[in-house]
């Protein structure tokens, strides 16, 4: 850790990422095992040493070692010495995020705040369904129904197939056909797992942005090793993560520091079959998050994985090495070497093929925010361990969380599904009266012992469900039009203010 800039290896002199250049986003690439989980390790630490938290995905299982302290072999030694570097073995404060809630703290987001375009991406859903859908959250909004599960959702979708020719005359046609075919959608999706992503506690900005009482920034680490299996999941629960901190957090323009610093692992299923408007928003994020003060980087194995209009708003870069075995790994190869500035020493191409394990070309912001020339660059060694925690390890990191107990056990609390179901539950049947005895006994019954009459059934005047249920919407609709839940930017911008989260 330099005073302004983390080191990340040594070129003919220290290759440093400049700490008021680390929100202008970044690039880490390479081909399997050519070194970029410890190249993320090294930036995560650094970060988190400078006091600034980080939040990365880890695919693999490997980045966890940052909560331990390292042991570096012979060979980690030999390399410090090289730099010039002395290397003190360390730990970085780190809490641990599982979406499954197994291997690190529940992380869960609502369905209102996630909104109708991600959830959308999340399902596969054509244009067609996405419309259905978003009508379906239009409505959800105006009747004051909280989206909070999928559970609330469902209900949400049933209520809108009762109720499609309604909903058809306010906002174009709803095919109960295709209300079925969103609901088969979110089945496949709950037994994927994804059932966990929504509900309460909802996350809090604040608790992946905390220090610890030395000022070292905590890396969040959500595990990803089994929700990779799910990449359309994986990807729109990170973009939705990204797109909360462009809106809530205020704009601080280039600090001395980031506030945070977000890695994208696997980003290449961000943009896989990605239609052309969520790119669209995704670049807006990446174009104006900086200004939050929030630096985005991207890992994956190649840069051609990336847009080229999010590509060019990467100003740091560290391209591990490339293998080029067909034409499209040509053409990927030659791109990497493009996007650098030429160091006349050496043919960028050539070198991207030739780099060894643990080596990588390097190019910066300097002070003026101009990239530096690109140089080949060996990767210092980390300071934390190289390799996973073992299970107990990890329980004790997360016995030690500063969330320990907040977000453990999901609340249920009254919302769309609740409400609904009263709605739609038939009225108890009135007991029956009691018989009233005549002095001798006898019932007061028509019957041949007492000579009177049967009294005449009373016509009930109780609705049918279907009416009940469908004026009791009438009446809500015409008393609370203009009561509307806004999307975030991601999430699908549908009415006038964010629903309010329950605060702790």
């Amino acid at each position: 850790m330099a005073d302004n800039g983390i080191l990340i290896g040594a070129s003919d002199h220290p290759e440093l990422l400049l700490l008021n250049r680390a929100n202008r986003h970044g690039l880490v690439a390479g081909a399997t095992g050519t070194g970029k989980t410890v190249t993320l390790q090294i930036l995560a630490q650094g970060l988190s040493d400078a006091g600034v938290p980080v939040f990365a995905a880890d695919v693999k299982g490997d980045l966890s070692g940052i909560a331990a302290v390292g042991a570096p072999n012979e060979k980690m030694l030999a390399r410090a010495q090289s730099m010039n570097l002395t290397l003190t073995p360390s730990a970085a404060p780190t809490v641990f995020w599982d979406l499954f809630g197994e291997a690190g703290h529940p992380i869960r987001a609502t369905v209102s705040e996630m909104g109708p375009l991600l959830i959308s991406r999340m399902l596969e859903l054509n244009d067609v369904q996405e419309g259905v859908l978003m009508v379906v959250f239009k409505a959800a909004d105006e009747e004051g129904l909280l989206l909070l599960d999928l559970k609330d959702l469902q209900a949400a979708l049933t209520y809108a197939s009762d109720n499609a020719k309604e909903l058809s005359a306010r906002y174009g046609n709803i095919s109960p056909t295709t209300i079925a075919t969103i609901q088969r959608n979110l089945l496949v999706l709950e037994t994927e797992g994804g059932a966990n992503i929504f509900g309460e506690p909802a996350l809090q900005l604040a608790d992946i942005m905390r220090t610890d009482p030395s000022g070292k920034g905590y890396v969040n680490i959500l595990a990803a090793n089994k929700l990779i299996a799910s990449p359309r999941l994986y990807a729109t629960f990170l973009l939705w993560l990204m797109s909360e901190l462009f809106e809530e957090l205020p704009e601080v323009g280039d600090p001395e520091k980031p506030r945070l610093a977000f890695f994208f692992d696997e980003a290449h299923l961000l943009f896989r079959d990605a239609p052309k408007p969520l790119l669209e928003k995704v670049e807006q994020v990446v174009r104006l998050i900086r200004s939050k003060g929030v630096g985005v980087y991207f890992v994956t194995q190649n840069p051609a994985d990336i847009p080229d209009t999010v590509l060019g708003q990467l100003g740091n870069r560290i391209q591990h090495a490339l293998r080029a075995y067909t034409p499209a790994d040509q053409k990927g190869l030659r791109a990497a070497a493009e996007s650098f500035r030429t160091n006349p020493n050496f043919d960028t191409a050539e070198a991207i093929q030739g780099l060894g394990v643990g080596e990588a070309l390097v190019s910066v912001l300097d002070e003026k925010g101009a990239p530096t020339v690109v140089q080949k660059t060996l990767i210092r060694p980390p300071a934390s361990r190289l390799g996973p925690l073992q299970p107990a390890e990890r329980a004790g990191v997360m016995a030690a969380s500063p969330v320990r107990g907040i977000y453990d056990t999901a609340v249920d609390r009254e919302s769309a599904y609740e409400v609904l179901q009263r709605k739609v539950e038939p009225e108890p049947e009135p007991e029956a009266p009691p018989t009233r005895a005549k002095p001798h006994g006898g019932p007061w019954a028509g019957d041949e012992a007492s000579g009177q009459p049967a009294p005449k059934a009373r016509a009930s005047n109780r609705q049918s469900m279907g009416e009940a249920f469908a004026k009791s919407m009438l009446r809500t609709i015409g008393s609370q039009v203009g009561r509307e839940l806004i999307r975030g930017v991601l999430g699908g911008l549908v009415g006038g203010s964010r629903p309010t989260r329950r605060r702790r």
